[in-house]
């Protein structure tokens, strides 16, 4: 089985400031096996982790909890689904489903960093501007906008961190139609849309979560390249990585919708934190600069848990319960609504996917969380 081997150093933390640590080369695709590594000690954890889930989810609230793999040293460690209700972005619920391997799940959220992933690769191939570009220059079809003096300090950058200092409200439900991204689905022009909201701070200053700063990512990903997004996701990014089937939904406006439309299964979705992990290499190949990688995990604004955020990626640090008292470890991290984790610790070589159907709800961090910081960290050898 080809291996990624495990770079403790991958990641160094200095106050507020994660500094990326200089790797080599060094990857190779990890080879999925059809089953759980049957040694899971081998990767660095307890031998019984199977039990140990049993006895973790009798005692847990796993409410609808769909799906868990957890990734180390590239071989799969644990791997476990489950059959649960669900439902697809933009369509009627679909039921009850059975998940397997092979069955794609709703990633939400977690698309707009993979969307981040595809706005470097673009750069790196000349195609988008550099992020400290004004933004509103690269939407010339909306002049009025751009002549609005407050609008005129927006840089790319300021979209990337959701520092864009306008109105926008996605705490309520997305079955609201005051929910700004529902409102930015419905709208003839979700770009205008998105533009012309009101500005409530100067850029840079507000860490402001906007499903709208990740359209006009989007938008210019598609300018630059000519592709639609979702063609261009295939032909630079999955496709590289093994990826052949994804599904990416689509606004009435046949756009596809960049902050939360992706589908893909567990394994999948492995591939992208475990390229992440490998600095950007797949099989010998750069796919993902390791300079934009940095910028994406440099923190650039705080969110509301005190986390930070870089380029649609949050970053900090997670405390976990440890047989010699409370540990914590360095992680990035894309989440999504309906407890959908994509979670990469990069000191311990470790990628943690987690699927659910908590929708809408304002507590559906809390499965994923449970998962990650009370079954899967705490199971690691020290």
């Amino acid at each position: 089985m080809t291996r990624i081997p495990s770079r403790r150093d991958f990641l160094k933390v200095t106050g507020a400031a994660i500094i990326m640590s200089q790797m080599q080369s060094f990857v190779e695709a990890a080879t999925w096996a059809s089953a759980p590594s049957a040694a899971s000690a081998a990767s660095g954890f307890a031998p019984d982790l199977d039990a140990r889930f049993d006895t973790f989810r009798a005692a847990a609230p796993l409410h609808n909890l769909h799906s868990v793999l957890v990734v180390q040293d590239g071989n799969i460690a644990f791997e476990r689904y489950f059959s649960g209700l669900d439902e697809t972005r933009g369509q009627p619920t679909a039921g009850e489903v059975v998940f397997g391997p092979d069955v794609q799940h709703d990633l939400r959220s977690v698309t707009k960093s993979l969307v981040s992933l595809l706005y470097g690769i673009a750069l790196a191939d000349k195609r988008v501007p550099s992020p400290d570009q004004p933004l509103l220059a690269q939407f010339p079809e909306y002049p009025e906008v751009a002549r609005d003096p407050q609008r005129a300090g927006l840089t790319i950058a300021n979209a990337l961190t959701m520092t864009l200092g306008m109105q926008w409200n996605e705490h309520v439900s997305y079955m609201d139609p005051a929910n700004s991204e529902t409102a930015m689905d419905a709208a003839a022009d979700r770009f205008r849309y998105v533009l012309e909201r009101p500005i409530v701070a100067a850029p840079g200053e507000v860490w402001i979560y906007s499903g709208g700063a990740v359209a006009l990512i989007g938008r210019l990903i598609e300018k630059g390249t000519g592709q639609p997004l979702e063609d261009y996701a295939r032909s630079a990014l999955f496709e590289p990585l093994g990826i052949d089937k994804f599904s990416w939904a689509k606004g009435r406006d046949g756009e596809a919708i960049a902050a939360s439309g992706l589908r893909l299964t567990p394994r999948e979705l492995a591939r992208v934190g475990q390229l992440v992990l490998a600095r950007g290499q797949w099989k010998g190949k750069t796919i993902v600069p390791a300079a934009w990688l940095d910028a994406c995990f440099t923190p650039a604004a705080t969110v509301r848990d005190g986390q930070s955020y870089g380029y649609f990626w949050r970053v900090g640090e997670i405390a976990y319960p440890s047989k010699t008292g409370t540990r914590g470890e360095h992680y990035l991290m894309g989440f999504g609504n309906g407890g959908q984790l994509l979670a990469i610790v990069p000191a311990r070589a470790l990628v943690v996917v987690v699927t659910a159907g908590n929708y809408n709800d304002p507590n559906d961090w809390q499965v994923p969380d449970a998962v990650l910081r009370r079954f899967v960290l705490p199971n690691l050898k020290a």
